[in-house]
């Protein structure tokens, strides 16, 4: 459900993050700790981040896992709202099988 935001603050300015990392425990890893750090930069929350970063890097990680080929954390912030994404090298939209 979308809410309308009343600004206490003026916005701030927009914030944009983006790493490829390994589709591998220590790339989920990363993906977390890079998290907690560009928002803790930015002066924002990081802890339900962090979670459901923790999640897709996993997911990408293990089910989106081709060989020699990276998966890509975005982060970006415009105005009040947070986008998070994390995007996977395989092209279907269901894992085989």
């Amino acid at each position: 459900m979308n809410q309308e935001i009343l600004r206490t603050q003026p916005p701030s300015t927009d914030r944009a993050f983006t790493v490829l990392l390994s589709p591998t425990r220590r790339g989920a890893r990363l993906a977390r700790l890079l998290t907690v750090a560009h928002l803790g930069a930015w002066g924002l929350p990081s802890e339900s981040a962090t979670h459901i970063v923790a999640e897709l890097a996993a997911n990408a990680s293990v089910h989106g896992r081709v060989q020699g080929r990276d998966f890509q954390l975005t982060l970006a912030v415009s105005g009040r709202t947070l986008r998070i994404e994390v995007t996977d090298t395989r092209g279907d939209s269901t894992p085989p099988g």
